[in-house]
């Protein structure tokens, strides 16, 4: 065959590869047509083989036209006829050694026809034969016999394997080898198909040498001309290696792997996919990833996956461990997903999906398999917590004996009117807990919305039917919220009943013969209504007879405590409070073991709250908008993401910038400082302060990100908001807003 003949082959079976969408070659093979055809012009030696060639140019120019159905078909064609030269010549060489053999040997009886042309057939040498996916047969079988040879000797390495087997049943990886992967939490077989690459590299762009421009992502073919090894200066072993495809060459050069020196043979072809560098005004390519031409591609030409690492593993290395793993068990795992579900929801196979989120054929199926794997880690989820809620219904709980007219009493007692939406949500709350089944609902309100007051009322319930109540808060401050304004209703509430209604609070601030004293009372059942943090779930805190508990801020808690708090009584009513704007329908996904309940009117005379972004060159601006508000009567927050100063960041310290802004910028007001470091006494008096107007400014921490309620701040300003979740942004700026005033937030990123 042509080394024309043949280069075009090996592109045409890349395009295979790619799928057939014309991007083999940069600019598509009609750009190439016309050089193609003029240098195998001047290769080409005969008659059939020109006429092949002008074929060949007229359907490389054609070939973007050809519908994308029929273009394997069309490539197939192509390809064919770059191999009849081949047949033709070999065949036509057989029959003229047959001829002068027939006229220096003895006369015979001449054989007939049919006779001479079988053994012609017998003795000339078969071309290659072409598939029909289009593809040299000599060379694909080649490839598939090394890959099934490979995959055999991988079926063998796998077989006396599981997924759940250490990563040092594999051969090559050794116990140190096994504490770096551990670093990278992979443990076990099953961990390397869970360990998703971090991007891809596209490296599907052929382009001849002579096209190649300075830092472009690309793949090359060449064939070794020469290697040579060197040391350079800090003593690394350099392997450079000098390749053509014939347009040009170009130097690869790669660090401190002299084997390559070796591996490199003249005449070798190799596919190159890297970065295009400079160096003394060439151009070259520096340690590019590298493949035989003859090799099934792994880690170039195609879309490339590059994975999380570590010191000691190599991105080649990961990555053919990874592909042995892909390869011997996507084809194993049970799909769990029903034929009939899976074709509903046009989803591939659990098999496909692995194969493809590791080695994807294009972006196309690299979507496909992502958008299948986050089904599965939701479908886990919710049949994870429908479990949960199975469980927890089929238990026995108490039901709460709630007289009719007990809600409406309490009702009459509070000092405002409740908004329809607390209304709806406390009926279905009353509802739930007169049911012998425990309650489990999710209150899911935005700040200032009356979550607290519709959970008060359903913990009187519980101590009116002779129970026990308790709400667990992530903080201090929100406890210290909490039961300060629970005090002031239940004491009117406990007059509408003719009974005083016992509170207490129990933090980690609460120790020694106090802390005592407490466990004591709550134990014998002389405290009714337990506000407190995660001080309550502790092992030797136990309640006589807890009826209702109730999670604040639930985003702040894990399973653990819900179920600890829960374990305090014997099947008690839950219910979970939360400010985060959460969707319904991932609320029902995340917390499908929860029923949900939404406050979604807020109460009257609240404004909305105005948000703007600032970058730090605004800085100044804030500032100013914050005099302006504290000169109308205003006060305002400014929040640090950090406590301290850091070397390793640039973000903005609470106690650094108390002191800056106290003598550069807001010298002639008082500014508080709140952090976590405080004792909940300075805490305590430092909030007591802005909250009284002593001060007009309180710089804080995230620890304001809940339990603050200073209805006169009308100003926040956050501080290096990118630092912060979307879930406390939204907290911090319901901090303000809940007076009657028009009130803002300042985001600075």
């Amino acid at each position: 065959m042509l080394s024309t003949f043949d280069k075009l082959s090996r592109m045409l079976t890349q395009e295979k590869r790619l799928g057939y969408k014309n991007k083999a070659i940069m600019g598509g093979f009609e750009k190439l047509a016309p050089n193609w055809s003029e240098e195998a012009r001047q290769e080409a030696s005969t008659e059939n083989e020109r006429r092949v060639i002008e074929e060949v140019f007229e359907d490389l120019q054609k070939y973007p036209d050809v519908d994308d159905a029929d273009r394997p078909t069309f490539v197939h064609q192509i390809l064919v006829k770059l191999h009849k030269p081949n047949k033709q010549s070999t065949s036509r060489t057989a029959n003229n050694k047959q001829n002068d053999n027939k006229e220096a040997s003895p006369p015979q009886n001449s054989p007939n026809k049919a006779e001479v042309e079988k053994k012609t057939e017998r003795q000339s040498p078969k071309p290659p034969r072409i598939s029909s996916s289009g593809s040299n047969t000599h060379r694909k079988t080649t490839r598939s016999s090394t890959d099934s040879s490979a995959r055999n000797g991988s079926d063998r390495d796998y077989a006396s394997t599981g997924l759940d087997s250490p990563v040092t049943k594999l051969p090559g990886i050794k116990d140190g080898m096994a504490r770096k992967l551990a670093k990278l939490d992979i443990f076990c077989i099953e961990d390397f198909l869970k360990h998703y690459p971090r991007r891809y590299d596209d490296y599907r762009a052929l382009k001849p040498i002579n096209q190649l421009e300075y830092n472009e992502d690309v793949t090359i073919i060449g064939q070794v001309w020469e290697t040579r090894k060197r040391q350079s200066r800090g003593n690394r072993t350099l392997v450079t290696t000098i390749l053509t495809d014939g347009t040009a060459t170009i130097e690869a050069t790669w660090f401190n792997q002299p084997w390559l020196e070796k591996t490199f043979k003249p005449g070798m072809e190799l596919v190159l996919s890297g970065r295009v560098e400079q160096y003394l005004g060439r151009l070259t390519f520096q340690a590019p990833e590298w493949e035989e031409l003859d090799k099934d591609l792994v880690h170039t030409g195609r879309l490339v996956p590059v994975y999380p690492l570590t010191q000691g593993i190599t991105s080649k290395w990961l990555r053919k461990q990874i592909r042995g793993v892909v390869n011997y068990w996507s084809r194993r795992l049970p799909d769990y997903l029903p034929d009939d579900s899976r074709e509903r929801l046009n989803m591939p196979t659990l098999e496909e999906a692995i194969r493809q989120i590791h080695f994807p054929d294009d972006w196309n199926k690299l979507e496909e398999a992502r958008r299948r794997l986050a089904f599965d880690e939701l479908l886990m989820i919710q049949l994870g917590v429908l479990r949960q809620r199975i469980e927890w219904r089929t238990q026995q709980g108490q039901a709460l004996q709630v007289a009719p007219d007990t809600v409406s009493r309490i009702l009459e007692t509070l000092p405002f009117q409740l908004t329809g939406a607390q209304r709806r949500t406390l009926d279905e709350i009353v509802a739930d807990v007169q049911l012998s089944v425990p309650m489990s609902r999710l209150l899911q309100g935005d700040v200032g919305s009356g979550k607290t007051v519709v959970a008060l009322i359903a913990m009187v319930l519980a101590v009116l039917d002779g129970g026990q109540a308790a709400i667990l808060a992530p903080t201090e401050i929100l406890a210290e919220q909490h039961y300060k304004g629970m005090e002031q209703l239940l004491e009117r509430i406990g007059q509408a009943f003719g009974r005083s209604f016992s509170i207490k609070m129990l933090t980690g601030s609460v120790t020694g013969a106090q802390r005592k004293d407490l466990l004591e009372e709550l134990a014998q059942g002389q405290i009714d209504i337990l506000v407190g943090t995660h001080a309550i779930i502790q092992g030797n805190v136990g309640f006589k007879d807890l009826r209702l508990a109730v999670i604040d801020e639930q985003h702040r808690f894990g399973v653990e405590q819900r179920s600890a708090l829960r374990d305090k009584g014997y099947n008690p009513h839950m219910l979970v409070m939360t400010a985060t704007p959460i969707p319904r329908t991932l609320a029902l996904t995340l917390y499908g073991d929860l029923d949900l309940s939404i406050i979604d009117e807020m109460p009257p005379g609240r404004q909305p709250i105005k948000t703007r972004w600032l970058t730090p060159r605004e800085r100044e601006r804030a500032y100013s908008f914050i005099k302006s508000q504290i000169k109308k009567g205003r006060q305002a927050f400014i929040i640090c993401p950090l406590v301290e100063e850091s070397e390793k960041t640039e973000a903005r310290s609470a106690i650094e910038e108390h002191e800056r802004l106290q003598k550069q910028v807001f010298f002639r007001l008082k500014l508080g400082l709140l952090h976590g470091r405080m004792k909940s006494a300075e805490k305590e008096k430092v909030m007591k302060a802005f909250k009284d107007q002593h001060s007009q400014i309180l710089v804080s921490t995230s620890v304001v990100e809940v339990g603050i309620d200073v209805p006169n701040a009308s100003v926040m300003l956050i501080e290096g908001a990118n630092r912060f979740g979307l879930a406390q942004l939204h907290q911090f700026r319901g901090r303000v807003g809940r007076g009657q005033h028009d009130s803002y937030c300042l985001l600075l990123a």
